[in-house]
């Protein structure tokens, strides 16, 4: 058996038209979506994130603008310009890019985010809400792959699933998600004693731990959905996920790759969130 590919690219690309039709009719409504990206540092990475982001916004008619600020720049600095994007109405996301220079409290800049325009998710009242139940905006990641999930007709009441990683950004949040959709959940973490045991009794299993190839195909249960969130680069420059794609095909039903399976989708629902907040908007 060999799996089927999750296509991220394909499935953001028809969601990013839906969501070029909504922006569009909020901007003829005179609430033109808007989204301000803030990026501390020279962190190479983030700058390719945050350039994707804005290329994005642009292809479906979300109005952009992006902060920089060297590494250096004192944390007050960034929290008044965040207050002033509190405070101005054309922008409806606010999006601080992680990670942040190793003298900024990270918490206490994303605290400083309105929780209603926090459309990452981070903020701690929208993880209460989640938390609860009635979210107001989900974690960008997580909600991509459960909108890889829905695409293809998967219902997860009760099934198994297992998530490895328990990160704030994508393991809390996606095991929030899957408890909602009445999933039983077991999450792993580095602390937990023979990963391989939990892994092979997933119906669905989501990788999120940031190591290359941790999950090996002798780990997965037999016809499994894999999800890998994971994005590493190996020495030859060439990126990879925390699943072996090549052993886990051979065993998994349906499985992401790396890149092309997720990572399209949680820039997806980042427009989708700003889209949402900016109808909330003209609604009030």
């Amino acid at each position: 058996m060999t799996a089927k590919i999750l296509d991220g690219n394909a499935l953001s690309a028809k969601l990013r038209e839906s969501l070029r039709h909504r922006a569009a009719e909020l901007t003829a409504q005179g609430c033109r979506p808007g989204l301000a990206v803030i990026l501390v540092g020279e962190n190479p990475a983030s700058q390719v994130y945050v350039r994707n982001k804005i290329k994005a916004c642009e292809a479906v008619g979300v109005h952009s603008e992006r902060y920089e600020f060297a590494a250096d720049t004192p944390p007050q600095t960034v929290l008044d310009k965040i207050a002033a994007l509190n405070a101005d109405p054309a922008i409806h996301g606010i999006l601080v890019q992680l990670p942040l220079p190793p003298h900024y409290d990270e918490s206490e800049v994303l605290e400083a985010v309105a929780a209603e325009k926090d459309v990452d998710g981070f903020h701690a009242e929208n993880v209460g809400l989640l938390a609860q139940g009635n979210p107001r905006f989900i974690s960008c990641t997580p909600y991509g792959v459960m909108e890889m999930l829905s695409a293809e007709g998967i219902s997860l009441r009760g099934m198994e699933a297992v998530v490895v990683g328990r990160s704030n950004i994508v393991g809390k949040p996606m095991t929030l998600l899957l408890i909602g959709a009445s999933a039983t959940v077991t999450v792993c973490h580095s602390q937990t004693r023979d990963l391989a045991f939990h892994t092979r009794r997933a119906d669905i299993l989501v990788a999120a731990v940031g190591k290359a190839k941790m999950i090996t195909g002798d780990m997965i249960k037999p016809g499994a959905v894999v999800i890998d969130v994971g994005i590493n680069r190996l020495p030859d420059g060439k990126l990879c996920g925390d699943v072996d794609f090549e052993s886990a095909k051979e065993v998994a039903s349906l499985i992401t790759p790396v890149p092309g399976g997720v990572g399209p989708m949680t820039i997806t629902m980042l427009l989708a969130n700003t889209i949402e907040s900016a109808d909330r908007a003209s609604a009030r």
